[in-house]
């Protein structure tokens, strides 16, 4: 059963907090390539200098972030956004530092593609197709894992999609102590 949560205005009942290195450089980076809008009233520094809390406007969403303090865990966010345009949305990033980690394929009615940015976070980026008509498995029954993996979903765009996945989730590393 679906309830009305009571929220603050300009929040959401879910809003995403990412703990990165150099945050600055991170809110600089979603400005550019989501045209995300910083809450600049938000925007708290802690004793050290560093981060504490930013938020960030991504359309309808709330990006908290903030810097990583010396000795916390790299945790790198996972995050999806919506855009007007996939692939020109992954030509934006890949200019300011990130890498591509999925090129843009279809996706259930939407256009998905990953990247990975500067700081190790990975973001999925799909545009949408609001008159594509698709489901998770179009009728065909039970779904059978057909690589021993758990993937259950065969095609090759379905295929590459998952492949790159397990790739980058693979490689992700603390930047800290990984040589850059």
């Amino acid at each position: 059963m679906a309830r009305t949560i009571p929220v603050p205005a300009g929040s959401n009942t879910v809003n995403p907090f990412l703990i990165t290195d150099r945050a600055s450089d991170l809110i600089a980076f979603l400005v550019e390539v989501f045209g995300a809008e910083e809450v600049s009233e938000a925007r708290t520094l802690d004793a050290d200098g560093l981060i504490l809390h930013a938020e960030l406007r991504i359309g309808d969403a709330l990006l908290t972030l903030a810097d990583r303090k010396p000795g916390w865990p790299f945790t790198p966010a996972l995050t999806r956004v919506y855009v007007a345009d996939a692939a020109a949305t992954l030509v934006h990033a890949v200019q300011r530092g990130a890498h591509v980690v999925t090129r843009p394929t279809p996706f259930f009615g939407d256009t998905l593609a990953r990247f990975q940015d500067p700081s190790g976070n990975l973001w999925w980026v799909q545009q949408h197709d609001p008159l594509a008509v698709t489901s998770w498995n179009d009728g065909a029954g039970p779904l059978e894992d057909a690589h021993g993996d758990g993937w259950a979903y065969s095609n090759p765009d379905l295929d590459e999609i998952h492949a790159t996945l397990m790739v980058a989730m693979a490689r992700l590393r603390d930047p800290r102590t990984t040589p850059g």
